[in-house]
């Protein structure tokens, strides 16, 4: 016979908040506090409607630095979170779950990208976003997907240039703009997980539907897309294109914004090539965040994000470079 300890249950269950609960609880302390909450495109639909913004890096980093709220709460990966820091060192800057990392960004070891740097001389860098704050201090010029064929373009065409450390937004940009780029051996896991097999068979399914994608998937995936671009690029286009079905290539987070701009149209998670029980790719690192990790690091100030001075001096200037050059 199970025995119950009826305290240790009043104590769960006094201390378990519902999720109106916990949304009532963050909108209060961050009234208390002063405290923003920035959300990727990714993070789970509750996360991204308690926010006071949802975006692309571009817009989230262009939000970072204007922000007047003494705390960032950075619902996204540790990149992001980062970044932000980098460019508000005087706040305070959390992360709902310190361990949310990225596989892109883990793909390019500092010490590793130095070496590259170093074999490669007289190259301007141009690091995508999603990369470390170790690697954006190697770096000339970091860019997003919305803005990398722009930041590129700014460069004199005579100019080398090192792009890293996706290597499949890197073959784009080469096609777009015409340039012999040099390019870092880095992919994300989500994107490189769609399947052009079951992309196919699903297109002759829904024959009317435009296929979309963003520029971090494999080639062969974008060769057959009607539009590339960023997570924003991507919700624009589904709102400006008159078709009423999309096939999208992205994570599967951004459906949630995608159909509240587009409530009248059909929207279709890409098929993943390992996951037969649903047809969408998701982010483990971005799921690592709740709304109860949101409301324990808003409460509790904790996880704090620390970016040492000296890299932080390094990696401002070409984050500087890029949102002055996106403006």
């Amino acid at each position: 016979m199970q025995v119950i300890d009826l305290k240790k249950e009043s104590i769960k269950s006094k201390n378990t908040l519902t999720d109106a609960e916990l949304c009532t609880e963050i909108k209060r302390l961050k009234k208390e506090k002063n405290a923003v909450i920035l959300a990727h495109f990714y993070q789970e639909p509750i996360i991204q409607d308690i926010a006071d913004f949802v975006g692309d890096s571009l817009k989230l980093s262009q939000q970072a630095a204007s922000t007047d709220a003494d705390i960032i709460v950075f619902a996204g990966v540790h990149f992001m979170a980062e970044t932000a820091k980098i460019i508000n060192p005087n706040k305070k800057v959390l992360l709902p779950d310190v361990n949310a990392s990225c596989s892109l960004a883990e793909s390019c070891p500092p010490d590793d990208f130095k070496k590259f740097i170093d074999a490669h001389p007289d190259h301007i860098v141009i690091t995508y976003i999603n990369c470390s704050a170790e690697i954006k201090a190697l770096s000339d010029i970091v860019c997003t997907s919305s803005n990398a064929e722009k930041i590129i373009n700014s460069v004199p065409k005579d100019q080398p240039i090192i792009f890293a450390p996706d290597k499949n937004l890197g073959k784009y940009m080469i096609e777009k703009t015409g340039r012999d780029l040099v390019l870092w051996d880095g992919t994300c896991i989500v994107h490189e997980a769609f399947a052009i097999d079951k992309i196919l068979a699903l297109h002759q399914r829904h024959p009317k539907a435009q296929f979309i994608a963003h520029p971090e998937s494999s080639p062969e995936i974008l060769k057959v897309a009607s539009y590339i671009g960023s997570t924003s690029g991507l919700i624009n286009y589904a709102k400006t294109n008159t078709s009423s079905e999309f096939i999208v290539a992205t994570e599967a987070g951004i459906l949630h914004q995608m159909q509240k701009e587009v409530p009248h149209k059909k929207l279709i998670p890409a098929p993943s090539k390992e996951n037969n029980s649903c047809a969408c790719s998701e982010c483990g690192f971005m799921k690592m965040n709740t709304l109860e990790k949101l409301y324990l690091c808003l409460k509790n100030e904790s996880p704090e994000i620390i970016v040492p001075k000296e890299i932080r001096e390094k990696a401002i200037l070409p984050i500087e470079r890029m949102l002055n050059l996106s403006k």
